[in-house]
């Protein structure tokens, strides 16, 4: 029998939750909502929604495979030249195809811990090392991150704001970070959530783009814009590093509705001010119940908290809010990652949880 690698076999693959009629059907409730997948919780954008039912009406055609309406508006919004961005089936399609452009077997890729799964499976799926380097203080360690580059290094991941803690990292800490990292070695800065942020201290990555560092900024339609469903990423890099990408970048990659809903998307700030207000308003919600109820949690820049418990299981705790309709998820030993979602959905999540862990303390705020 064919065999695969012994690097893809002990790939642990990344594990989607069940669909929400399913559960709720295994469980036999109904009213479920669903606080996992840091989704948008208005949606998306009604201009969105328009232009993507107009892009239906042509899907007996092939999408444009070269974006190049989405690719212009995103270099007219950002100010970059069209050579300089690259769109994908999600920022998740990217991450892979810089990887399978810049990295081989044996070679070296640095990470933080907790972060995005998806960049240590890909390293490893391409026969990568994946070096991780432990939190501090819940942010990456750019410091202990510049001390672990070998000539093996070929790309280093930062997620800013992170996932699942929520933090970023500092324009001073970023500029020293740039620093100490040689030509040659990718600086992969994944921004699915920069929208969010509210920091006056946040990184400016594309700042490094401009001085011609070898850097890849990711955002994502997925998150404020609330395309998750269509999949729609783009990276913004020099048009050299853009090009390798591109010969390996799969043909008709991103489909004509996520095209059309993604340059309307872009038109309507509008929705993004909505959902940020709405954002900072459900945060402000749940860090004042979590401090009541002492339990522990990171201040976020992003859509997402992450709370953590010092007496509950976290798989325990995800399956008994489970049973009562909340859905979130379980990130380690004592630790849930909770969207931020509609007003209604961030109540009925400090109630359930109040119900499940009453009163007695179960932690300290951060």
């Amino acid at each position: 029998m064919i065999q695969a690698p012994e690097y893809i076999k002990t790939i642990k693959p990344y594990v989607p939750g069940k669909p929400i009629a399913e559960l709720e059907r295994e469980l036999g409730i109904s009213g479920s909502i669903k606080l996992a997948s840091n989704e948008n919780p208005l949606g998306p954008s009604p201009l969105a929604v328009r232009a993507m039912r107009r892009g239906l009406q042509g899907v007996n055609r092939y999408p444009d495979g070269s974006c190049y309406y989405l690719k212009n508006a995103l270099a007219q919004k950002l100010n970059v030249s069209d050579e300089e961005i690259l769109l994908g089936n999600g920022s998740n399609e990217l991450i892979d195809i810089a990887v399978r452009t810049f990295l081989m077997p044996g070679d070296e890729a640095i990470m933080a811990h907790p972060s995005f799964v998806v960049y240590s499976m890909i390293v490893q799926a391409a026969g990568g090392r994946n070096i991780v380097v432990p939190l501090k203080e819940w942010r990456h360690d750019l410091q202990a991150m510049a001390s672990e580059i070998t000539d093996r290094t070929k790309i280093i991941f930062i997620a800013n704001p992170n996932n699942p803690t929520g933090t970023i990292n500092t324009k001073d800490e970023m500029d020293a970070f740039m620093e100490k990292v040689p030509d040659g070695v990718l600086v992969i800065v994944d921004e699915a959530y920069y929208e969010y942020v509210s920091s006056p201290y946040y990184a400016d990555s594309m700042k490094y783009f401009r001085q011609g560092r070898d850097i890849l900024i990711l955002r994502t339609f997925s998150k404020i814009y609330g395309l998750a469903g269509l999949r729609v990423g783009y990276g913004i890099s020099k048009g050299a590093i853009v090009t390798e990408m591109n010969k390996i970048r799969q043909p008709f990659n991103v489909n004509s509705a996520a095209q059309e809903a993604a340059i309307a998307a872009l038109q309507d700030e509008g929705h993004l001010k909505r959902t940020k207000r709405l954002n900072e308003q459900g945060k402000k919600y749940l860090y004042r119940e979590l401090s009541a109820l002492n339990i522990s949690y990171v201040p976020t820049e992003a859509n997402f908290i992450y709370i953590s418990f010092k007496e509950e299981e976290a798989m325990g705790l995800y399956e008994k809010l489970l049973k009562y309709g909340v859905i979130v998820r379980p990130m380690g030993r004592h630790e849930l990652r909770v969207t931020i979602g509609l007003s209604e959905e961030n109540k009925r999540f400090i109630e359930t949880l109040k119900q499940i862990v009453g009163s007695k303390a179960v932690g300290s705020k951060q």
